[in-house]
C-alpha cells in the first residue's frame, strides 16, 4: 500500500520511495529515500497518456513504475530497457496483441495525446519532419546527457542542421510539442526559426499524418521517434530515448552499449506497451488491459473530434436537453438554438457545428446549412439504449451523431452505412464478437424492459413478429408497401400457413404513448398468440426467425443467428444478412459478415456516456452499467413527468411535439 511518511518510521525502514521521473521535485525524494534506507521507485506518464496534456487537467490513464530508474535515462538501467534486453518477447499471443494495438492506435488516430484535429489537412508530402520538445524537460535532459539546458538546446540546433545537410533540396517541418503550441511551455524552436525551407507545425495535425507524409524523420529523444518506428520508418535518433540502439533507428547520439539486441517494432511495442506500464480503467475505477484503455480513448478522442468546434442544437426536447449538454458539451457548453431559419448562420459566425433531432429537421435546414458551411449533424438514440422507454422519458446512455443521413431512412446515405460498407478496422471483428457474446450472455437489447414471463409457447416453426410505432419515422421513410402491424402480421401469416406467429407489440404502443395497437380479436385471427410485456431477449432465443417492416428487433435477431425477413429497408437490409421483400438502396451492395455490422451499429457508430463517471466510454463499459443497474439516470421530476404522460396518454402530442 502507498502510505505518506518519512522513511525510517512509522515501519517504512526499507520500503520504497515513489519520485516523479527526475524532475526537481524528484530531488528531495530521492535524498529521503537515501537517508532512510528505502528502495527508490520512479513514476512516469504512460506511452498512450490522455486524450489531451497534463496541463489541460486530463489525469493519465497509464503509469510507468520503474524500480531501476526513468526509461528516458540511458545512463542506467530502466526495467523497459532490462525488459527490452532480456525478455523473450517470443509468445505468438504476445506479439499478435502488439500488431493489432500498432494497427488499432494507427487506423483510430491515437497517440501519447490524441487531441489533434481531423478536419485538419496535412502538408503535401516529402518533408523532413524534425520534432521539437520542451525546453529543460527531464527526458531531454537525461537523454542529451547533461543538467544544462542550454547545453541540450544546443543539441536540437546541430539536430537542425544535421536533418537540412542530410536531406538537401527536401523541406523541413518543424513540429512543435502540443503544449508549446497551447502556449503552456517553451519549446527550442520558434516563428524566428521559419522560412529559407523551414516550416513550424503548430496546428493540432494528428501525429500518424505528420509521419505518412515525412521522408524521413529526426529526433532527439521525443516518443514520436517511438511512433516513427511503429509507422515504419527508421528514424533518425540524435539523444538516446529507450528506443535507440535496438536496430530499429539511425543513432547519432552515444546509445548504451548494454542494448545490442535487435529487435522489431511489434516487439518494442510488446515491452513498451503491453509489458511495462500500469494501465487505468477510469470509468469501472480499476487496473486493466492495454486494450481496454485503448477503448476508452478512442471514445473520448471520437467524441471530442466531433465537439471541438462545439454545437448549436434545435429540435430537441426540454427534458432531453440535459442529456445532451452531458453527452455534446463536454469540451465546449451547447448552445440551443430558438429560431431554426436562422440557426445556420448563427452556427457559422460562432464557429460552431448544428445538431438537429432527426426526426425534428426542419425543411431546407441542409441545404441551409451547406450554404452557410457548416456540418449539420443528426441525432437519434443508439442501439443500446436504457433500461427503460424514451417515451417514458428514462435518458439515453448513448446518441448517434449523424453527419450524413440518419440510419433510418434509405432515401439517402447515412455514417452508418459508410461504416458498414467498410471492412473493420484491426482488432474490430474480433472486439465486436466479444461484445455480441457479452450482450446475449446479459440478455441486453435496446431498451431491456419487459418482466413478464413467457407463457408456454405452441411448438413448431416459430416466428416473432415485432410490433411497431406506426407513425414512428423509420416506417414513414423505411417502409414500403406494408406500413401498418395488422398488414405486417397478415403478410407473415399469408406466407407462413403452418407456422407458430408470435406478435409482440411495441412497448410504446402497449404503454399506449404511440400508434400502432391492433384490437386483440383481429391479433389473434392473424396469430398463435399475443406477447404483452414479455422481455425481448428471452423471446428471442425461444423463436427460429423474425418477421419485421424496420423494427431494431431484426437486427438484435441476427445477432442471435436467427434468420431475419425485412418488408422494409432498416439499416441492417440489403446486405446479404437477411431475407428482403421490400426495396433496398442499390449503394448497399458490400458483403459485410456479422461482426462488420455488429462493429459498425455498436461500436463505431454510436457515443456512449458512462452514468457512473460522467465520462465518453465504449459500449463495454455501458453494457456492464445496464447489467448491474449502476449509476442509471432517471431524475425524480422526468418521473412525475412520465406519469402525468400515462394519464394523458391519448394527448401523446402534448410531449411528442
Amino acid at each position: 500500500p502507498v502510505r505518506a511518511g518519512w522513511p525510517g518510521r512509522a515501519g517504512l525502514t526499507g520500503g520504497l520511495v515513489g519520485v516523479w521521473g527526475r524532475s526537481p521535485a524528484a530531488r528531495r525524494g530521492m535524498r529521503l529515500a537515501e537517508r532512510g534506507n528505502a528502495r527508490l521507485v520512479t513514476l512516469e506518464d504512460a506511452f498512450l497518456r490522455s486524450l489531451r496534456p497534463g496541463r489541460a487537467g486530463d489525469l493519465p490513464l497509464g503509469i510507468a513504475i520503474d524500480r531501476q530508474g526513468p526509461h528516458y535515462d540511458p545512463s542506467a538501467p530502466s526495467d523497459l530497457e532490462t525488459l527490452l534486453a532480456r525478455h523473450p518477447l517470443d509468445d505468438a499471443g504476445l506479439i499478435d496483441r502488439a500488431r493489432t494495438g500498432i494497427a488499432r492506435m494507427i487506423g483510430a488516430d491515437i497517440s501519447k495525446y490524441s487531441d489533434h484535429d481531423p478536419r485538419l489537412d496535412p502538408p503535401a508530402p516529402g518533408y523532413v519532419l524534425v520534432v521539437d520538445q520542451l525546453r529543460g524537460d527531464a527526458s531531454v535532459l537525461a537523454s542529451a546527457g547533461t543538467d544544462d539546458p542550454q547545453a541540450a538546446a544546443a543539441q536540437f540546433r546541430t539536430m537542425l542542421e544535421t536533418a537540412r545537410a542530410a536531406h538537401p533540396g527536401h523541406r523541413i517541418l518543424i513540429k512543435t510539442h502540443p503544449e508549446t503550441a497551447q502556449g503552456l511551455r517553451p519549446g527550442h524552436f520558434g516563428p524566428d526559426d521559419a522560412g529559407d525551407g523551414i516550416e513550424l507545425v503548430t496546428a493540432p495535425l494528428s501525429p500518424w499524418r505528420l509521419l505518412e507524409g515525412a521522408v524521413a524523420v529526426h529526433v532527439q529523444s521525443s516518443q514520436m521517434g517511438f511512433e516513427a518506428i511503429l509507422a515504419g520508418h527508421r528514424p533518425h535518433v540524435h539523444g538516446a530515448p529507450f528506443y535507440a540502439g535496438w536496430g530499429l533507428s539511425q543513432d547519432h547520439g552515444p546509445v548504451p552499449a548494454r542494448r545490442g539486441r535487435r529487435l522489431t517494432p511489434a516487439r518494442l511495442f510488446a515491452a513498451a506497451m503491453l509489458l511495462y506500464p500500469l494501465w487505468y480503467d477510469p470509468c469501472r475505477d480499476r487496473l486493466c488491459r492495454f486494450e481496454e484503455v485503448l477503448d476508452q480513448i478512442e471514445a473520448e478522442a471520437a467524441a471530442f473530434r466531433q465537439d471541438r468546434a462545439g454545437h448549436l442544437a434545435l429540435g430537441m426536447r426540454l427534458w432531453k436537453r440535459p442529456v445532451l449538454q452531458a453527452m455534446f458539451g463536454r469540451h465546449r457548453r451547447l448552445r440551443f438554438a430558438g429560431r431554426p431559419a436562422a440557426a445556420p448562420a448563427r452556427a457559422r459566425a460562432e464557429g460552431r457545428e448544428l445538431l438537429v433531432w432527426a426526426g425534428q429537421e426542419p425543411p431546407g435546414l441542409a441545404e441551409a446549412a451547406a450554404a452557410a458551411g457548416c456540418t449539420l449533424r443528426r441525432v437519434e438514440d443508439g442501439f443500446l439504449r436504457s433500461r427503460g422507454l424514451g417515451a417514458r422519458l428514462v435518458p439515453p446512455l448513448s446518441l448517434v451523431a449523424d453527419d450524413l443521413g440518419i440510419y433510418y431512412d434509405p432515401g439517402r446515405e447515412s455514417r452508418l452505412e459508410r461504416l458498414i460498407a467498410a471492412p473493420p478496422p484491426p482488432g474490430g471483428a474480433a472486439r465486436a464478437e466479444a461484445l455480441r457474446a457479452r450482450l446475449l450472455a446479459a440478455g441486453l437489447t435496446k431498451y431491456n424492459t419487459g418482466d413478464t414471463a413467457l407463457p408456454a409457447l405452441p411448438p413448431g416453426r416459430r416466428i416473432l413478429v415485432p410490433g411497431q410505432v406506426e407513425d414512428d419515422a423509420s416506417i414513414r421513410l423505411g417502409a414500403a408497401g406494408i406500413r401498418r402491424n395488422i398488414d405486417l402480421l397478415r403478410a407473415t401469416r399469408d406466407a407462413n400457413p403452418d407456422a407458430v406467429i408470435l406478435y409482440k407489440p411495441h412497448p410504446d404502443v402497449e404503454a399506449g404513448l404511440r400508434a400502432g395497437a391492433i384490437a386483440p380479436q383481429d391479433a389473434r385471427s392473424l396469430c398463435d398468440a399475443v406477447l404483452d410485456g414479455a422481455a425481448m431477449a428471452p423471446l428471442l432465443d425461444a423463436v427460429d426467425e423474425v418477421w419485421t417492416i424496420t423494427s431494431l428487433t431484426g437486427f438484435e435477431a441476427l445477432m442471435r443467428g436467427k434468420p431475419v425477413t425485412c418488408l422494409g429497408a432498416p439499416f441492417y437490409a440489403g446486405w446479404g444478412l437477411t431475407r428482403d421483400l421490400g426495396p433496398v438502396p442499390d449503394r448497399r451492395r458490400a458483403r459485410p459478415d456479422l461482426a462488420a455490422l455488429i462493429h459498425a451499429a455498436l461500436i463505431a457508430y454510436p457515443r456512449y456516456r458512462d452514468p457512473v463517471s460522467g465520462l465518453p466510454c465504449p459500449p463495454e463499459v455501458v453494457a456492464e452499467r445496464l447489467v448491474n443497474a449502476t449509476g442509471l439516470p432517471r431524475a425524480p421530476a422526468l418521473r412525475l413527468l412520465a406519469r402525468l404522460q400515462g394519464v394523458l396518454a391519448g394527448q401523446a402530442w402534448l410531449w411528442r411535439r
